[in-house]
């Protein structure tokens, strides 16, 4: 049965180049591939949970310029609804440029994020949480996601966090989540190592906890059992998108598996795309008989 997931947060336009170095300066590179999508970390999540078999919604800021019909256009292809909080905005989304390494799959990205996109809460759209089963926030809209943390919360819905890195306001909602995910790069405050990030999370008595490492074991915390879950080993063609991707995947898992589980099986379905160029590939059928 499909459930219904609920992705807050950040939309961009990715302009993605496969390259066999970044340029110098001044050097002009040619590429041997390159892809144009709608990306951003609950976008991606949003259209992985989507593609497991679920129904997404994406809510955040597009507007009306012409390449938000760009970004608009991809997610209505992979099948998520979109709640534009925003929805007359003229100005230009963000836009990511990124150059993909050929022979290691590292990217480099330049974004502008949603620095410059923030919605007050007062300018939430209504809408009904009582047939949402998950959502995921990935703290580049922090007001609005505080409101729907906050109904979330006194639902009994689950909460999944999306902690790429420390974004102010994140204190107001962690301690209403159910899941808190992290990159090795989420340092809140006064916390440089690991073990300090899940005592500061711990201290919020979020219950279940892991922190990702990239192609590393990913260390977790649930319910006073310690561990860690490994990672499949790949040949790398393309890391972008990689943590957006296991974090719509966790979505879709944890509402069948229990934590470990979830993170195991997210961890598969990640591994599996790094082995595709762009966010999108992985997911044609004659790719995905692994997962």
């Amino acid at each position: 049965m499909a459930r219904q997931g609920l992705f807050v947060g950040l939309s961009t336009l990715d302009l993605v180049y496969l390259v066999a170095s970044p340029p110098h300066n001044n050097q002009k590179i040619v590429a041997s591939d390159y892809m144009v999508a709608a990306g951003g970390p609950a976008t991606n999540a949003g259209i992985t949970f989507s593609y497991l078999g679920n129904q997404a919604t994406f809510l955040g800021v597009l507007g009306v310029h012409p390449i938000a019909q760009l970004i608009r256009a991809d997610l209505e292809i992979h099948g998520v609804t979109i709640v534009d909080s925003d929805p007359y905005r003229i100005a230009p989304p963000a836009i990511s440029s990124i150059m993909v390494t050929q022979s290691t799959g590292d990217r480099a990205v330049v974004s502008i994020n949603a620095t410059q996109v923030q919605i007050a809460a007062e300018q939430l759209p209504a809408m009904d949480l009582d047939n949402v089963n998950i959502i995921l926030i990935d703290g580049h809209q922090m007001a609005i996601s505080k409101v729907i943390a906050q109904e979330a919360y006194s639902k009994n819905i689950p909460i999944v966090i999306d902690g790429g890195s420390w974004k102010a306001g994140f204190e107001e909602i962690l301690p209403l989540a159910s899941y808190v995910i992290c990159s090795a790069n989420f340092h809140p405050p006064n916390c440089c190592r690991p073990e300090e990030v899940f005592a500061y999370l711990q201290g919020l008595e979020i219950p279940n906890i892991a922190i990702t490492h990239g192609e590393k074991s990913i260390q977790y915390f649930s319910i006073e059992k310690i561990g860690e879950v490994p990672v499949p080993a790949v040949n790398p063609v393309d890391t972008l998108g990689a943590g957006d991707i296991f974090h719509g995947a966790f979505c879709h898992y944890i509402l069948q598996e229990n934590f470990t589980d979830a993170l195991t099986l997210s961890a598969k379905v990640a591994s599996h795309s790094c082995q595709f160029f762009g966010t999108r590939r992985w997911m044609k059928e004659e790719t995905n008989a692994d997962i």
